[in-house]
């Protein structure tokens, strides 16, 4: 099986790219890398002060034995900061759960000062949310995740998109909102 086949599989439609889209990434974008095994397959642009993993997924057979850690792990040795998307938890899927669940045991946090609100190809709007780790002699605010996620939009989510969607496909001005919270470093 290809490694769109396990994307397609797994991810909702809403979240995943094109499979020209993503073939273009791994080819032409230098900052773009795969990382698969039989076990795994990981999606990630290398920026020079954080990677943007785009997709992680542990396959079914081996899902919570480890590897999703071991591989986070791996990433989290090139000490930059490491950001991503992921669904909100929802009661009624209990993957979304498990999924912020796993993130959260791995040290990530919810970017909750963020607001990021796509849409889908029909128009209809959809929240994700955006969690990052960084490692522990570096600080961070979330207004730096916020520039670097603007920049991974640019960069990732737009990669030839008028080509692919014949249209931007994330516009970073539009999604991306921020809103105050008390108690929050900013």
């Amino acid at each position: 099986m290809d490694f769109y086949n396990k994307l397609n599989n797994y991810f909702p439609d809403h979240e995943l790219k094109a499979q020209e889209h993503l073939e273009g990434l791994v080819e032409d974008k230098d900052i773009y890398h795969k990382d698969e095994s039989e076990n795994y397959l990981v999606l990630y642009a290398e920026f020079p002060s954080f990677l943007f993993i785009d997709y992680l997924l542990v396959t079914g057979k081996v899902r919570g034995k480890g590897i999703g850690t071991e591989l986070l792990n791996r990433y989290k040795a090139k000490g930059k900061m490491m950001i991503l998307e992921a669904e909100p938890p929802d009661e009624e899927d209990a993957d979304t759960c498990r999924r912020m669940q796993f993130y959260e045991r791995n040290g990530f946090r919810h970017a909750d000062q963020i607001i990021y609100e796509r849409q889908d190809e029909q128009g209809n709007p959809f929240e994700m949310h955006i969690l990052y780790w960084y490692p522990e002699e570096e600080r961070f605010t979330q207004k730096q995740v916020m520039e670097h996620m603007a920049l991974a939009c640019k960069e990732i989510h737009n990669f030839r998109a008028k080509r692919y969607y014949g249209k931007p496909v994330v516009v970073p001005e539009d999604v991306l909102s921020w809103q105050e919270s008390t108690g929050a470093k900013s």
